[in-house]
């Protein structure tokens, strides 16, 4: 026992070894440069096949293969990646969504160049590079990840390395020449994943797919580590590979061996579910590329196109109707993706898990073998089965509503392997299982009529979720998940809504792909498909259902009509070049296209110019007289919008009575000793506050102060450590954002909370429809006030000018019918004429009963706005009055 127990360890040492150079390899590519590098198991896959092409075909010496794959391709890559991939987006800005697309364009490129290289089957020969004991492994992972952890804290460049991470720009503008540490991050990553690689590869299959998906699986160790700690992630990893080996010793009776063993040869993956769904997330910005513009409506001659092209294959025969039999299924599966991405902003690499349980359960149902339900025919085991898996949309939904950004791609890719490994790869799940079609449909053609009537009804429920109240709020959350939170929107909810909305078309095309090759393949709905069909979506379009259709023919046509590998090659190019169009294609088409019309436009002579303006009408005097509305200048235009049509008139908001003003009204949001911290700072320590009707309230002071804060706990973004809030008597601490705005606390933002894939009369609605009442007024009459019914309302945010904007969101927060209005410096980038033009409206509001707290820090604008006054330093309100005394006296204290 003891000589098994010895052995057993010594195995789990060796794979525990190689879990933790990807660890390390992923933990130093990640501190360098803000990436989560989701090719490294495609890199190690790369290097593996390279080096059996050295040492097995070309008859090199060992030696010499391993130097030149180790030690010139491995990091050589790596800097061609971060050099023509990965620099070219951190230079415009750095945007994790596209770094995160990018990346897994990267892994799904170098697997179909792989397939096309090297072929798809499973390799058995690759060189062992060293001896299956784990010492030689152990040794490397010890000296590398002491010799990292040394650099990191004792040289300059481990210093260099921090700055970097912290803030490239700053860095830069410090002396430090960010590119060359981020280059030397991404070849020592590379370096470790092509180490990897190649002692793996004598011992697993080797072949394009399972090996780049075994070497991700252990990403949890780099989770585990915080994507911050090499020694964490060396423990981890060994630890998880002896007690996987260890795990092989036992045998229990009964129902419980199967479940063991799974566990046993997947502790990894337990291991990365728990990292991705229990522990904190890493990356919590949003991970979804968004376009600058609102999405153009797909002409109808695409859609005429489209019809064309799909009703094509039923004049086709033999094979090729056999093949176009995958296009509609696949097309639904990626209408899954449009709901969750596309519609919802959330972003989902596990949407393959959906599509083969959908197909398991069709089989299971029709074959008579599910749990507790009988046979049934195979369409009504299709609809059932869809009924069974859209609840399961909310092992994804579930995590999302506290994940953003890596967080939840790691998330989503944890339960799409999870599901891959405990269910598809288990044989008492899925041995022996055929799967037939319905009744009157078995020929292909037949089948093929009713595929394209199932793949119509999953373009009018994935229309359907694009208009009405619902399509606005999923469009809001989409653009500006704390924006859509602020006006009402349900946040939470709706996420769960995707993600199960998403299950349900995942598990419909799922079946019917299943059917239509007549049995459950577990290959079909492997993960690493799922990243091909996320980065396929992504490219094309994530908004575009069209896009959907125009990715199910590419990635089944080019892969059917040349060899495997051709489909995921060239999306992974477009993956790759993401950041330079992230609206998809068609986007960039439209735009270069839009480039070229404007250079050609002819340009009038002056002769032509004196002539039109001669034949111009003369404008009406009325129409030249017209008041000029909050934001306007005399052309009815605002500030910096160019050639945009102007705006009707309004009358301007009625200036405030100068008469005194009344005793103010009981408080209306009353907060009280609220305290807050971050790590070891206090940013606030016990506030009180009142808001009371028709008053405004004004807090100033310096940066750090705790303004911030203050307004967070008040909007409900953030709840205090300690303390309560109330809104008229009824506590409301715990409540968050969503529930506030229903209630009549709305709140606007300093960085501007507008949706920009909406018109502006689309952003009014939205907070009309999620506000505290329901007035179909009012979003008529908001629109007015601030002079936004003109040809201005139809108009997409995307764009416009700020001080448009700022009036877009204070419409929207308005037809909500707020009781208590949050202002979060809402003169923040507008001229003098528009905060005039702002006071006066948000005097106006006061005078009509609404409580203002106002937090700026134009000194002018709180002196002639503000009732009250409160000062903050160091989380306290150190000083409260009129504006006049509380201004005065910050002006003596700042003087000589």
């Amino acid at each position: 026992m003891s000589s098994l127990t010895y052995d057993l360890t010594l195995a789990g040492l060796s794979v525990g070894g190689a879990a933790a150079l990807t660890g390390i390899g992923l933990i130093v590519t990640y501190r360098a440069t803000g990436v989560l590098n989701f090719a490294h198991g495609a890199i190690a896959m790369v290097c593996a096949y390279v080096l059996r092409e050295c040492v097995v075909e070309w008859g090199w010496p060992l030696w010499l293969g391993a130097t030149v794959t180790l030690l010139v391709l491995a990091p050589g890559l790596g800097v061609v990646l971060e050099r023509f991939v990965f620099r070219p987006l951190a230079v415009l800005g750095g945007d994790p969504a596209q770094t995160l697309v990018a990346s897994i364009g990267v892994f799904v490129l170098l697997v179909g160049g792989a397939a096309l290289l090297w072929g798809q089957g499973a390799r058995e020969d690759a060189p062992e590079l060293v001896p299956d004991e784990p010492w030689g492994q152990l040794a490397v992972v010890l000296v590398l990840a002491a010799g990292v952890t040394v650099v990191v804290r004792r040289t300059r460049f481990g210093r260099e390395l921090r700055a970097v991470v912290d803030d490239r720009q700053l860095a830069v503008l410090g002396g430090i020449d960010a590119d060359r540490v981020a280059a030397a991050g991404w070849a020592f990553g590379s370096f470790t994943a092509g180490l990897t690689g190649v002692l793996l590869a004598p011992y697993v299959r080797l072949d394009p797919y399972g090996l780049p998906l075994l070497v991700m699986e252990v990403v949890a160790v780099a989770v585990a580590a915080r994507m911050r700690s090499l020694p964490v992630a060396v423990v981890v990893a060994l630890g998880i590979g002896v007690a996987q080996s260890q795990l092989t010793r036992l045998h229990p009776p009964g129902w419980g061996e199967p479940l063991l063993q799974a566990v046993g040869t997947n502790l990894f993956v337990v291991a990365l579910l728990i990292a991705a769904l229990v522990l904190p997330g890493v990356g919590t910005r949003d991970a979804l590329p968004r376009t600058a513009t609102a999405r153009v409506p797909t002409p109808p001659g695409a859609w005429i196109v489209a019809a064309v092209l799909f009703l094509l294959p039923l004049g086709l025969a033999g094979r090729d109707l056999h093949t176009s039999v995958q296009v509609p299924a696949l097309a639904v599966i990626l209408l899954s993706l449009v709901v969750v991405t596309g519609r919802g902003g959330q972003i989902s690499l596990g949407q393959a898990a959906y599509a083969g349980l959908g197909a398991l359960f069709t089989a299971l149902l029709a074959a008579g073998r599910f749990p507790g339900l009988p046979r049934v025919p195979e369409l009504a085991a299709l609809a059932v089965a869809v009924v069974l898996v859209a609840p399961l949309g909310l092992l994804t939904g579930w995590p999302a509503i506290g994940r953003r950004g890596l967080a939840l791609a790691l998330a989503t890719f944890a339960v799409g392997v999870g599901v891959s490994r405990f269910v598809f790869a288990q044989p008492y799940a899925t041995s022996g299982l055929s799967l037939g079609r319905p009744a009157g449909f078995d020929g292909d053609r037949a089948y093929y009529v009713l595929e394209l009537l199932l793949l119509a009804v999953a373009l009018l429920a994935t229309h359907a979720l694009r208009r009405g109240r619902t399509g606005r709020a999923l469009a809001a959350m989409r653009d500006h998940e704390r924006g859509a939170q602020a006006a009402g929107v349900q946040v939470p909810s709706l996420k769960l809504l995707a993600f199960v909305a998403g299950a349900a078309l995942a598990a419909l095309g799922g079946g019917m792909l299943g059917m239509g090759l007549r049995a459950f393949d577990a290959a079909a709905y492997d993960p690493v498909r799922g990243l091909l069909w996320f980065a396929a979506v992504v490219v094309l379009g994530a908004d575009s259902t069209l896009g959907a259709l125009a990715a199910a023919a590419l990635l089944v046509g080019l892969d059917a009509g040349t060899r495997g590998g051709v489909a995921a090659a060239l999306i992974g190019i477009l993956a790759i070049l993401v950041g330079r169009f992230p609206g998809g294609p068609y986007e960039a088409l439209r735009t270069a296209a839009e480039r070229l019309r404007l250079r050609r436009t002819p340009a009038l002579t002056p002769v032509g110019a004196r002539a039109r303006a001669l034949l111009r009408p003369a404008e009406p005097r009325a129409a030249r007289t017209a008041p000029v509305p909050m934001g306007a200048t005399a052309t009815g235009a605002a500030p910096g919008s160019g050639s945009r049509p102007p705006a009707s008139h309004p009358a301007p908001a009625p200036e405030p009575s100068s008469a005194p003003s009344p005793t103010p009204a009981a408080p209306l949001l009353i907060a009280r000793r609220l305290h807050a911290r971050y790590g070891g700072f206090t940013a606030l320590d016990g506030v009180d506050l009142d808001l009371s009707p028709g008053r405004v309230t004004a807090v100033v002071g310096p940066n750090g102060a705790g303004k911030s804060t203050l307004f967070h706990c008040l909007a409900g973004t953030l709840r205090p450590a300690h303390g309560t809030v109330r809104l008229g008597g009824r506590d409301i601490t715990a409540l968050p954002a969503h529930a506030r705005s229903r209630l009549g606390v709305a709140r606007t933002f300093q960085q501007l909370a507008v949706f920009p894939s909406l018109t502006v009369a689309e952003n009014v609605r939205v907070g009309a429809e999620q506000g505290r009442v329901s007035d179909p007024g009012a979003v008529e009459r908001t629109l007015r006030l601030l002079g936004l019914d003109g040809p201005v309302r139809a108009l997409p945010a995307a764009g416009l000018p700020t001080g448009t904007l700022r009036r877009v969101e204070l419409a929207r927060v308005l037809a909500g019918g707020p009781r208590v209005l949050l202002l979060d410096e809402p003169a923040a980038g507008l001229d003098s004429a528009e905060v005039a033009a702002l006071a006066r409206v948000l005097k106006a509001l006061a005078a009509d009963g609404t409580a203002l707290l106002v937090v700026e820090h134009d000194l002018d604008l709180v002196a002639g706005l503000a009732d009250v006054v409160h000062v903050m330093t160091a989380g306290r309100i150190v000083a409260s009055g009129p504006p006049g005394n509380v201004l005065n006296a910050l002006g003596t204290a700042a003087g000589p």
